[in-house]
């Protein structure tokens, strides 16, 4: 079963107004608890209420005493340079909402110009039928298809010339040591001779044996 969705606005009732409002602090000096632990911060939470006679303090009002003097202590710049008031707050969300879409703008553009490029291509639509708007996008995205085609091509060029200088030059000695064997003539009768030979003897050792 999901849970309620509560919805942030003051309750009227004053029974469910002070049920929650016990178990809310409940978390949040359990929050509190868990990011003391884990961080290792000073931290400490006074909760002032119409239910309670004197304020609440967490974790002791010494460890409270502790960390109000050291906050005393800090300087007015220190102390203001992460704070932000209602008006300051929506303009920071307003600037990171407009640079998302802004992005987000940019991708869809760049997306669009591709999917011209590509029906340019396969014969689907001319350039000349695009409007005077698109053509200065659909010309940068020629140019950075064309850059990153070129530096394929010097990768690959780059690649093949190190791997043929990498390859091992053929022994000359070894390349004539093989060729009187091939040459045609009476040499060659002679290679054939001495193998003839040199199977008789074979053959005459396996008799010995």
């Amino acid at each position: 079963m999901t849970r309620k969705k509560v919805k942030m606005a003051f309750i009227e009732n004053e029974t469910a107004r002070k049920s929650t409002f016990k178990k809310r602090k409940r978390g949040v000096l359990k929050k509190a608890h868990e990011l003391a632990t884990l961080c290792d911060v000073p931290i400490c939470v006074i909760v002032n209420s119409a239910y309670e006679s004197n304020p609440e303090v967490w974790p002791s009002r010494e460890a409270a005493d502790k960390v109000v003097s050291q906050w005393m202590m800090m300087s007015v710049m220190d102390k203001t340079k992460k704070m932000v008031n209602q008006e300051t707050f929506l303009k920071q969300r307003i600037t990171k909402a407009t640079e998302s879409w802004r992005k987000a703008w940019r991708e869809n553009k760049e997306l669009e110009m591709k999917n011209i490029m590509f029906d340019c291509l396969s014969a689907r639509t001319l350039v000349s039928h695009l409007p005077k708007s698109d053509l200065r996008d659909f010309s940068s995205v020629i140019e950075q298809y064309l850059k990153d085609v070129n530096r394929r091509m010097e990768i690959l060029k780059r690649n093949d010339d190190e791997s043929s200088s990498s390859l091992v030059p053929i022994d000359v000695a070894t390349t004539s040591s093989v060729m009187p064997m091939i040459e045609m003539g009476s040499s060659s009768v002679g290679f054939h001779e001495k193998i003839q030979n040199t199977n008789m003897d074979l053959d005459l050792n396996k008799k010995q044996w």
